[in-house]
């Protein structure tokens, strides 16, 4: 089993040297990721300038490291290039939840799904980082418990793993869609300068079976995913009402 892990924390993160450790026990680990931090950049490729890397400052257990000039989805895509034979792709540990809406922004997700779109499975997995950080070795026994459920699938396939800081068992899950306060924030640099923060706290509870009722009740999530963002029961009904 070959298999490719980047993030969108950098390489530089715990996470992704924890996630690397509980991969060693499945199979032959490459680790690819950012050299600097590109946490919510999403799925933005690099097009307008070239892409190196270099091995990584730091290093890993049981695993060849790497650092790329570019984003997450382009450390998948560069990954891939260079070790064709890729069985699947991981992305995380982040630094963070990816629940609900902030899928669309996550760059941990954007690397999972760029592995999808070049016919790999991903999975992204990722964890709160609460007043002092997450305890890595509390996580493990459960990322190597999904990476054994997952590991195998038919695919490609996408899942999003969510880890709460003190997990008890393991939960499918649906993505929970909610709408968020979307805020601006303004304030004020050292240097008197304004800036402004964007607030995306969720306005309205989780409901039960979905990725965040999961973890705010101390369960693993497991969302599986597509790639297709086609509404087709509005599709539908948009034929039956105006046929083309």
């Amino acid at each position: 089993m070959r298999i490719l892990i980047s993030n969108d924390d950098g390489i530089y993160s715990p996470g992704i040297m924890a996630l690397s450790e509980a991969a060693a026990d499945f199979g032959q680990v490459t680790v690819m990721a950012p050299d600097v931090e590109q946490s919510s950049m999403g799925h933005a490729v690099t097009h307008s300038r070239p892409l190196s890397y270099k091995s990584s400052p730091i290093e890993f257990k049981q695993a060849e490291a790497f650092r790329v000039n570019g984003t997450p989805a382009d450390c998948v895509a560069l990954g891939t290039h260079l070790h064709a034979d890729m069985d699947i792709v991981l992305s995380g540990i982040n630094m963070g939840l990816n629940l609900g809406n902030s899928l669309w922004h996550s760059g941990t997700l954007a690397a999972a799904r760029q592995a999808v779109l070049l016919g790999i499975t991903g999975v992204a997995f990722s964890t709160p980082t609460g007043k002092h950080g997450p305890d890595f070795n509390r996580l493990k026994p459960f990322v190597k418990q999904v990476l054994d459920m997952l590991i195998g699938v038919p695919g490609p396939a996408l899942f999003n793993v969510n880890l709460p800081a003190e997990p008890k068992e393991i939960m499918w899950t649906r993505q929970s869609v909610r709408l968020y306060d979307g805020i601006i924030k303004p304030g004020m640099d050292p240097m008197g300068r304004k800036h402004y923060w964007f607030s995306v706290m969720p306005l309205e509870p989780a409901e039960e079976g979905t990725d965040r009722w999961a973890v705010e009740n101390d369960y693993v999530s497991i969302t599986p995913l597509q790639l297709d963002l086609t509404n087709h029961a509005y599709l539908a009904s948009l034929k039956k009402k105006v046929p083309a």
